[in-house]
Formats: structure tokens, C-alpha cells, sequence
């Protein structure tokens, strides 16, 4: 494929059919009409499938659509990290012309198509080249590969097990002191606890139903302190996106606030071993609110890659730039689209 997936479908004279309803058809939908591509249905899984309308077109099993199409393109519009959903996928795939296009997790990000990609060549190059091995790169060109192409084969090609980073990059049985980023409901703590006992974490969390479960994992664990503010570049109060559980974001259209704080202010000059930063698209003030702290002080770092089409080579030469003694490697956890997309940076 010369251009990209939207070029190539807004070409084709096949149907298209969506697979899957929500936020993800959404977005994909709206890029079809920036593109002139038509959606001649969607189909969801079967037990989503109760006579609802999508978009005003009748939602339909996948059966149904094959009776009524001899042929037709399939486009995924969801995520999911489920092995069984992914079988499924994988199986229609089997059948049938597939797609799983990957569009900004952030509803302002920038898509990334061809233009996109010729447009950031060199700072594509440039991050390429820093990674410490092989297998980093390889997973680097898949992202590449599947974000033009929207393909299965790339995206499923290289991807990490858990276990193995943790034992092989990161130093969870010596980090003592940890900042957690989106610290969710405690879940990365509680996966750090499990290899081994920290003196101090710092925990934040804007969502405030989250937080409440963060709290509770917190109380009672000496030197754990959980606080309900997202990581930013400095203290600002801002519109949030709340009740969305792991995808609650900062938003201009968010119907409530939330205190921010930089990493830097929350430690006052701490030193820590590993700052792990999820927050939603809000990496890069993140990773500005952590300068002192990364410069001074070489924690490992853990930073999310997926939620702006950018992030994965502004982030990379942000941190390179703060710090360049850091080695950096890339890892991907089996999901779709290409998201669970984690940038190391070890010293």
C-alpha cells in the first residue's frame, strides 16, 4: 500500500461494513466523511446485536451481512485486549478483507496517515535509531507499518509478554521509590508490590471515583501516599472528562474540574528509582512537570506512547533531550489497535 488505508478505502469499490458501535466508530466514521468513503452497514458481535440503529443504519449480525453481501471490507472500530474478541477478529479476517484502523485515542489528536508520516520522517528516523535493541526497532516499524496500512499482520507481529520486561528491562525487585502517573485504581502498584516492598510511592489520580479505590488500596501500606490530581507541568486547576474509568481525560468539553500538579512540586526534591506516566494523552506536560527530577535524578522511566499520533517520537526526544544518558527500548502489549504501545528509558 503506496498511500494509506483511507485513501485506499475511499477508492475501493467494495462495500464497506463497520464492525463495532461506540466511541472508536465514532472517530472512524468521521474520518470517512473527511475522506468521501461510505459505510454501507455495521454488524456487531452477537450478543450486541438487538435491532438498534447506529449512525441511522440498522446494527446486524455478521451472518446477516454475509447473506445480504456476496463480498465487503470489514473495518474494525473498537478495542480490545480480549484473546477471544481478538480470535474472532482474526477469524472474519480469514474471510474476509480486513481492517483495524488506528485513530488518536485524544479527540484532537492528529490521524496518522500517509501525509502525517512524510511530514515527520526524520524525527521517525531519528527515534528509530535510539532504541538499545533489535527488537525494539522491530516493534517501531510495525507501529509504522499497521498505522498506514491498518492491517492484522504488523499489528499482532511483535508483541511483549509482561513478565519478560519486568524481569529483563525494568528493575521492579530494586526500585524503593516510585511516582505512579495514572495511577488508576492501584493496579501498577500492585503488580510493583508483588516483586517487592517500597518504602515511598507517590500515587495520582484525577478521576475521582478511581481515586477513591486508589485511596483504599493505599491506606494502611506505610509510605504509600495517593493523591487526587492529575501529573501536568504545573498547578493549574483544569476541565476534566470524569467517570470514563481509565479513559477519563482532561477536556475542554469535561463537565468537571480537577487539580493538576507537576511531578516535580508533588516530590519537592525527592529522589525516586521509576515514574511510570499514563495519563491519558497528557505525557508530554507530564514529562515537563518531571524535568528536575529526570535530570537530577535518572529514575527508569515507563512512558505510554499511544494516545496522540506524535507521542511516539516527540516523547522519545523529549526524554533524550532531558537526560541522555538513558538507553531506550519500545515494547507492545497484544491489543487492537495498536494501543498498550510503552517507551523504557533505563540508566
Amino acid at each position: 500500500m503506496t498511500g494509506d488505508v483511507w485513501t485506499y478505502l475511499a477508492s475501493c469499490e467494495k462495500p464497506i461494513i463497520l464492525y463495532g458501535m461506540g466511541n472508536g466508530a465514532d472517530k472512524i466514521l468521521s474520518v470517512f466523511e473527511c475522506y468521501g468513503i461510505t459505510c454501507s452497514g455495521v454488524f456487531a458481535s452477537d450478543g450486541f446485536v438487538r435491532g438498534q440503529a447506529f449512525h441511522g443504519m440498522t446494527v446486524e449480525s455478521y451472518a446477516a451481512v454475509s447473506r445480504r453481501l456476496d463480498d465487503f471490507i470489514v473495518v474494525v472500530s473498537f478495542a480490545s485486549r480480549l484473546p477471544d474478541v481478538i480470535e474472532n477478529v482474526m477469524r472474519i479476517a480469514a474471510e474476509r478483507e480486513l481492517y483495524i484502523p488506528d485513530v488518536p485515542v485524544v479527540f484532537d489528536g492528529d490521524l496518522f496517515n500517509r501525509e502525517f508520516y512524510e511530514n515527520h520522517r526524520a524525527d521517525l528516523e531519528n527515534v528509530r535509531a535510539l532504541f538499545a535493541d533489535d527488537e525494539s526497532k522491530a516493534v517501531f516499524d510495525d507501529i509504522i507499518e499497521y498505522r498506514l496500512s491498518a492491517r492484522p499482520d504488523p499489528l499482532f507481529r511483535h508483541t511483549a509478554d509482561r513478565a519478560d520486561v519486568v524481569k529483563n528491562i525494568l528493575s521492579f525487585e530494586k526500585y524503593a521509590s516510585c511516582v505512579d502517573a495514572g495511577a488508576y485504581v492501584g493496579d501498577t502498584l500492585a503488580e510493583l508490590c508483588s516483586y517487592t516492598a517500597p518504602e515511598f510511592i507517590l500515587a495520582l489520580e484525577p478521576d475521582v471515583k478511581n481515586f477513591r479505590k486508589l485511596s483504599a488500596f493505599c491506606e494502611n501500606r506505610p509510605g504509600f501516599h495517593a493523591v487526587n490530581s492529575g501529573a501536568w507541568d504545573k498547578e493549574e486547576v483544569l476541565t476534566f472528562n470524569t467517570g470514563a474509568g481509565r479513559g477519563s481525560v482532561i477536556s475542554a468539553k469535561g463537565k468537571g474540574e480537577v487539580q493538576m500538579t507537576s511531578i516535580d512540586i508533588a516530590l519537592g526534591g525527592r529522589s525516586v528509582d521509576y515514574i511510570k506516566y499514563d495519563v491519558e494523552g497528557a505525557e508530554y506536560k507530564a514529562l515537563l512537570g518531571s524535568r528536575g527530577t529526570i535530570c537530577n535524578f535518572s529514575p527508569d522511566l515507563c512512558v505510554s506512547l499511544y494516545h496522540r499520533s506524535e507521542d511516539i517520537f516527540v516523547l522519545p526526544l523529549l526524554v533524550r533531550e532531558m537526560n541522555p544518558a538513558y538507553r531506550f527500548y519500545l515494547r507492545r502489549y497484544r491489543c487492537m489497535p495498536a494501543w498498550e504501545i510503552d517507551l523504557y528509558a533505563i540508566t
